[in-house]
């Protein structure tokens, strides 16, 4: 089922299955590209229990195995209404039989959508309802639409930093990195940069950056709280994903522990964890 929210400037519309988002509207011009599957099946999806790929796509605890996809498990799952009004709903998904064969906590996820103006606020909650620590990642992974030569877009960020990419290696990281070439927080993009898939970045000082189109301002992501962010399209695809993580996949060596996983999320029992990303149309 499709979810539209609408105010006075912009509308979005968002799929039950995983809570996605497939549209952001302002001025009849939609910011979120339109699926072609030559390129990719998504649009926005959710990444829980887990952001990226696991090593053999699998973890341990106490020594017994689990298996998780790539990104985990929610995107697939219909997602409940749990409140909506004109401008705002939410979303939750609950464990269940399903969830609990490849990842044994109780959890309740809810994503709420709310328009505000020119911006749209996506605020993330995670709350632990096992009776011990539950270890997990979250990460949004939205496609805003490419309208022009891809060349003429560029992303300038909040702070004037060095951007280091880690560098992945069969989607898991592989220690090696290379640094980004930028001038005063801004990074010209070409689809030569993700020749090696996703650029990541693990010590951003950045909490926002804006998607420039000639120099023009088309939207902005607020991400803070979000320790880590990947930069993603495909080659020659029109649309470019922003997407702030916590949590990230494994590395080439890691052991397999989830709770020595690097960037896991340590959640204690009965505890919530919230987060929240802006998108601001321009």
């Amino acid at each position: 089922m499709i979810i539209t929210l609408s105010n006075n400037k912009i509308s979005a519309s968002i799929n039950t299955i995983g809570a996605e988002l497939i549209r952001l509207e302002k001025d009849n011009q939609n910011y979120i590209w339109t699926v072609d599957e030559t390129y990719w099946n998504k649009t926005s999806p959710i990444l829980f229990p887990i952001v990226g790929r696991l090593k053999n796509d699998a973890y341990t605890i106490a020594d017994k195995k689990y298996e998780l996809p790539r990104h985990g498990f929610a995107r697939n799952f219909e997602f409940q209404i749990l409140n909506q009004t004109e401008n705002s709903v939410v979303f939750v998904l609950e464990s269940n039989s399903e969830t609990l064969k490849n990842y044994p906590f109780e959890f309740k996820l809810q994503l709420e959508y709310e328009l505000d103006g020119n911006e749209l606020k996506m605020k993330y909650s995670v709350e632990n309802r096992s009776e011990v620590t539950m270890p997990f990642s979250i990460g949004a992974h939205p496609a805003f639409a490419i309208e022009d030569s891809f060349s003429n877009y560029s992303l300038q960020f909040n702070e004037a930093e060095e951007f280091v990419s880690y560098e992945l290696e069969n989607e898991q990281f592989s220690n090696s990195f290379r640094k980004i070439n930028s001038e005063n927080g801004q990074i010209n993009l070409n689809y030569s940069l993700f020749e090696k898939d996703a650029l990541v970045f693990k010590h951003l000082k950045s909490n926002e950056l804006i998607l420039l189109n000639k120099n023009k301002p088309v939207l902005s992501v607020q991400f803070e709280g979000f320790p880590y962010l990947g930069i993603w399209t495909k080659p020659n695809a029109p649309f470019l994903c922003i997407e702030p993580w916590c949590g990230l996949a494994d590395n080439v060596n890691h052991n397999g522990n989830i709770f020595e996983k690097e960037g896991i999320q340590l959640l204690g029992n009965e505890f919530n964890f919230q987060r929240k990303i802006v998108i601001n149309l321009l």
